[in-house]
């Protein structure tokens, strides 16, 4: 049984204002079984919280990574941790 974590992610490229945030969402809904959100922030860079298993997290980490995803990224930093709870499905912010 894989353990529950927190991934967070900051994504930086050409990432806001293309859907980004929303095909995040639609991605982490299509895995299943991870809560959290999308956020632009005000550099350019999308923060991404997921929490969930292991596997799953690392599975949107992946597609982050990869380049299915809508807009240009060109690299992504990531952070592991002890998942916080207090998330009710994936939320765009």
């Amino acid at each position: 049984m894989s353990e529950d974590v927190r991934l967070v992610a900051w994504v930086r490229g050409r990432v806001q204002g293309v859907g980004f945030r929303w095909f995040t969402r639609a991605k982490a809904l299509e895995i299943g079984g991870l809560s959290g959100f999308a956020l632009n922030l005000d550099d350019g860079r999308v923060q991404v919280v997921a929490e969930g298993s292991r596997e799953r997290c690392e599975g949107l980490l992946d597609w982050l990574q990869g380049g299915d995803t809508p807009g240009r990224v060109d690299g992504v930093t990531e952070i592991w941790d002890t998942p916080r709870g207090g998330y009710e499905g994936f939320a765009v912010r």
